[in-house]
């Protein structure tokens, strides 16, 4: 099935605009360098990947693993060993675990990724998950001697919260995402004062925190 069939007027749009926006701030901040060219990459993908996720299509998680691995090239670059960490280490397996479990759950017509609901042992369990890997990786990024260290523990938790709520099916990963993009976006604020060519990855988290948004208002009405 064209996985674009699954999109309305109103997901093409904002996914045209959102590429639109990413494509601009990336030739406006120079594409150039190696890090200009991967920060547009990476933000092409991403907001693709938010597009399918809104839509609950499957592809939507394999965009992530995607985007995953583009985007901890970046910041392996800028020396983000939080993100590094953070996305090939947590986010892009969870997200492979994740495409397995939408693909067990889709509608069979439409090929969305049918939606559950949390339950409260199901929370339970994962604020437990949550505390016990903000410690773990909060650990490693202080012998690692991270920037902004505070930052980057605050994203790694939000990160597993999105990405295991996605994997429960619930519409409450799209705000965890939009608290780990708010995050993202304080942190490469403060690496684009020092390089320049990472701004896109600021106009991307922007552009990442509406798309949440509107994946948020899409699950709840499915």
């Amino acid at each position: 099935m064209n996985p674009f069939k699954l999109f309305g007027k109103r997901d093409v749009c904002l996914w045209l605009c959102s590429l639109a926006a990413a494509s601009v701030s990336g030739i406006m901040a120079g594409v150039s360098s190696v890090n200009g060219v991967l920060s547009l990459t990476a933000s092409l993908i991403g907001v693709t990947g938010l597009i399918f996720l809104a839509i609950r299509s499957v592809w939507g998680q394999i965009l992530t693993v995607v985007f995953s691995v583009v985007y901890g090239i970046v910041s392996v670059r800028c020396a983000y060993w939080g993100e590094v960490i953070t996305y090939m280490g947590m986010t892009m397996p969870m997200a492979v675990i994740a495409a397995v479990q939408w693909i067990r759950h889709s509608d069979k017509d439409t090929g969305r990724v049918e939606t559950a609901k949390l339950t409260v042992r199901q929370a339970v369990r994962m604020c437990i998950l949550a505390a016990a890997v903000t410690l773990v990786f909060g650990a490693v990024l202080a012998k690692l001697n991270t920037a902004n260290i505070v930052f980057s523990v605050i994203s790694v938790t939000t990160s597993f919260l999105a990405v295991y709520l996605s994997y429960l099916r619930s519409p409450y990963y799209a705000c965890a995402y939009a608290a780990n993009d708010v995050v993202l976006i304080i942190l490469w604020i403060l690496m684009s004062a020092e390089d320049r060519s990472c701004f896109p990855m600021v106009i991307n988290f922007i552009i990442f925190l509406i798309n949440n948004i509107y994946g948020f208002i899409s699950w709840r009405k499915a």
